[in-house]
């Protein structure tokens, strides 16, 4: 189970990795960054990428209606007791990807036990990460990081 310096260290080693932070989205700060931030500061990076984590985690347009959870297809977004996400605190949104012309940028949603609003920012170069690879292992390191 990894710390925050331990699964920024475990983002970084990914193929193409050019930097990686933790954040809480409601008040835009940092827990921890590591790597070069787009722009060069770290602060404003945070900043910024919870602006887009926000916007996205609380507009109408990404939450589902109540009438799609209760398709009985199999979305994962079934919100019964014995489902998947019967327990989890609601956000409708699990990771964001914007391509810029040089890079990647993933943020992915951390789901505690307690109410957080904490993400992962992974910056990923474009000819050398592997976006697809990126996304699996910023979700393992997400269901495994301990904050405390």
């Amino acid at each position: 189970m990894p710390g925050i310096d331990e699964c920024l260290l475990e983002a970084m080693a990914l193929p193409g990795a050019r930097g990686a932070a933790i954040v809480d989205w409601t008040s835009g700060l940092a827990l921890g960054s590591v790597g070069d931030p787009p722009g060069g500061d770290h602060e404003a990076t945070a900043a910024e990428t919870a602006e887009v984590a926000r916007s996205a985690a609380e507009y109408q347009a990404f939450a589902p209606r109540d009438d799609e959870l209760d398709t009985g297809l199999d979305t994962g977004l079934d919100s019964g007791p014995d489902s998947e996400r019967g327990d989890r605190k609601g956000l409708p949104v699990e990771d964001l990807m914007l391509t810029t012309r040089t890079g990647f940028h993933l943020i992915r949603f951390v789901e505690t036990t307690f109410d957080s609003s904490v993400f992962l920012y992974l910056w990923l170069d474009r000819h050398t990460g592997n976006l697809a690879l990126a996304r699996m292992r910023l979700r393992d390191l997400s269901e495994r990081l301990v904050l405390v």
